[in-house]
């Protein structure tokens, strides 16, 4: 890193909220080691107006899966995923940061600081659809059930359990399918006359591939892609743990190399660059 680079550190409120002492400690950190402007946006609107007026400073990101997310979303939606690379020390619950952690950010809070002062940038993949949304991670095609779903109320749960109780036991549990067409590169994979249990989708060297999982015991079938269209019946998806729709077409595109993120050298293969 430079000894005159400049940074803009973007504290996201949830984290601010949620784990303060961590935040201190990343902001002692990185302003002992550069020039850093701190911001302390209150809403997702003064976070966009925070990051859109950065300058030439570097942007980082004190948050969860969710703040780097809108970070590369706004920067990709401004154009200007290339121009640079984004930085993150991840706070939050450790639910909400399972994408971080995948992609290689350190877990404790001076670890990922010390990585943005003095690692180096890895050119990640995307997957971006045609409503200019993006994907760092997983993609599923239905949505799944997952943390979005509304959390139970005590009434509710009790419920449940008088049910569970009183109810035969079941002797299977019944598969549920979707009528899905499934294209990739144009060639068809699945028709809305075979239903399938769902897609996954992941960005594999600057690629997406491509996992249809059949409802009856045939094997699934896998593909290598760099556009993949979905549509069928009102559908919803679940993109880096979010539920999205419901919708009845979508592409996605893959991207190969589309944005940075600083990790610890440690962490790069041999012979990646920095920028």
């Amino acid at each position: 890193m430079s000894d005159h680079d400049q940074l803009l550190v973007i504290v996201d409120p949830v984290a601010r909220r949620s784990d303060g002492e961590s935040v201190r400690i990343a902001k002692d950190v990185l302003s002992a080691g550069a020039e850093a402007k701190i911001c302390l946006p209150d809403s997702p609107e003064e976070f966009s107006r925070a990051l859109a007026r950065r300058g030439s400073r570097r942007p980082v990101v004190l948050g969860d899966d969710r703040a780097l997310l809108r970070t590369v979303t706004l920067l990709h939606r401004e154009r200007e995923l290339a121009e640079g690379a984004v930085s993150l020390v991840p706070i939050g619950a450790p639910d909400d940061l399972e994408l971080a952690h995948a992609l290689g950010v350190p877990r404790s809070t001076p670890a990922a600081a010390r990585a943005v002062l003095d690692g180096l940038v890895r050119r990640l993949d995307l997957l971006v659809d045609d409503s200019d949304g993006v994907v760092l991670g997983d993609l599923l095609v239905p949505a799944g059930p997952g943390p979005d779903a509304a959390s139970p109320s005590v009434w509710g749960t009790c419920r449940s359990l008088v049910r569970t109780l009183v109810r035969p036991a079941p002797t299977a549990l019944a598969v549920r399918t979707h009528r899905l067409r499934v294209e990739a590169d144009g060639v068809l994979l699945a028709d809305v006359d075979n239903p399938v249990e769902g897609v996954s989708v992941r960005s594999v060297a600057g690629t997406a591939e491509v996992t249809v999982h059949p409802a009856a015991t045939i094997p699934a079938h896998l593909a290598r892609a760099r556009t993949l269209t979905v549509s069928g019946p009102d559908f919803r998806y679940r993109a880096d743990g979010r539920v999205s729709g419901p919708v009845r077409r979508r592409t996605w595109t893959a991207r190969a190399g589309a944005w940075g993120l600083t990790l610890p050298r440690e962490t790069l293969p041999r012979g990646t660059a920095g920028l």
